[in-house]
Parts: C-alpha cells; structure tokens; sequence
C-alpha cells in the first residue's frame, strides 16, 4: 500500500469490512498528503455515515468553534484530516453507540499517517482515541487537563458533544485555559492556509 488510494481500495476490500461494503457504507476518513492537522475521534454515528459527511452535526459546530476555524478550512484535507479510531458505524449499543472496534486503529492509522508527513497537530478527541495514543492511565479528565505535557504535537480534548455541557461546567479551565492554547496552535499550524474565526 503506497498510496492513500490504495489503503482505502484496502480498507473497502478487507473482509473485516464486508458487512460495511454490503450495506453501500464508505469507509469515514479524510486524508490528504499535506494535511497539517489530524482529528482522531471515536467512530461516525449514523448519521455521518449515512452522509458521508464526519462531525456534521452539533458537535462538530462546536469543535470548529474550540480550533477557532470556520467550516470551509474544516473540509479542506489538504489542511485537516480525519481519522477516527473506525470508519465505520459501529451500531447502536444500550446507551449510545458501539465503541470502535478492537484492532481496526492498529491496523489502519499506522499506514494512513505515513502518507501524511506534514501533521503537526495531532487531536485526540475522547476516550478511545487518549487511551490509544496516550496510554489508559489517569482518567479521561486528568489526560484533558494534563495537555500541555503533550504540546505542541499533540491536544487532547472532551468530546465536544452538547450533552457534555455538565463536564464543561465543573471543569472551567477547560475554556479558559486549554482552549486559547489550542486556537494558537492551530493558527501556527494551519498558518496563513486557513481562515481563522475572532
């Protein structure tokens, strides 16, 4: 695989993914060779995936609003990539949607990120993706607020769902001390490639 064309006519063609394929799903990943940010987050919801559109819903307003970037910067790979830890809809689990699967990351992340050497930033959106890249000690709120041992390369942040508003409540620092730092990475980054909010 030498090429980002070749690793999804792979990732189509695994039979891991037969199910996905059967179903006239795309594997949910956007990657280009000059991308400068990657966001890793869990897995697109349905309704990502029926779209083919990751982090089109309130969510991803709210985390363009955290990286200070309007939309169009947002969906220009040659600027930011996505690579969630499975480009797949997992299904519906008793609460919420199925984790990503075990193994899928492994496998995939590796061969995608060596086709995309100009990646300063690295996001590590919630659980799965921290306790991939970071390793599974202290809690997802002790990773979050301990980021600055991860600059400049790498930010890990709270999922920027609406429903987590509570979290955001009891953790203000979150705003006022993470999310500036992050608005300048990101400026430095992207640099005068992107059109930056405020």
């Amino acid at each position: 695989m030498t090429t980002l064309d070749d690793i999804r006519a792979a990732i189509i063609a695994d039979p891991d993914n037969a199910w996905a394929r059967e179903a006239g799903y795309e594997p949910l990943f956007v990657a280009h060779p000059d991308a400068r940010i990657v966001v890793i987050g869990q897995a697109p919801g349905r309704r990502a995936q029926e779209s083919g559109l990751a982090w089109n819903d309130a969510s991803g307003v709210r985390l363009r609003e955290w990286l200070g970037i309007d939309e169009a910067t947002f969906r220009t790979p040659s600027l930011v990539s996505i690579m969630p830890m499975d480009f797949y809809y997992p299904g519906k689990a008793a609460h919420g949607d199925l984790p990503p699967r075990r193994g899928f990351a492994e496998r995939w992340h590796p061969p995608l990120l060596a086709q995309m050497p100009r990646i300063g930033l690295t996001l590590l959106v919630g659980e799965y993706a921290q306790r991939h890249y970071l390793g599974a000690a202290g809690t997802l709120t002790r990773r979050v607020r301990s980021f600055r041992e991860h600059l400049p390369g790498v930010v890990p942040l709270v999922h920027p769902s609406p429903l987590n508003f509570r979290w955001q409540a009891r953790n203000p620092w979150f705003e006022a001390e993470l999310l500036p730092v992050l608005r300048e990475r990101v400026a430095e980054v992207l640099g005068s490639g992107a059109a930056t909010l405020g």
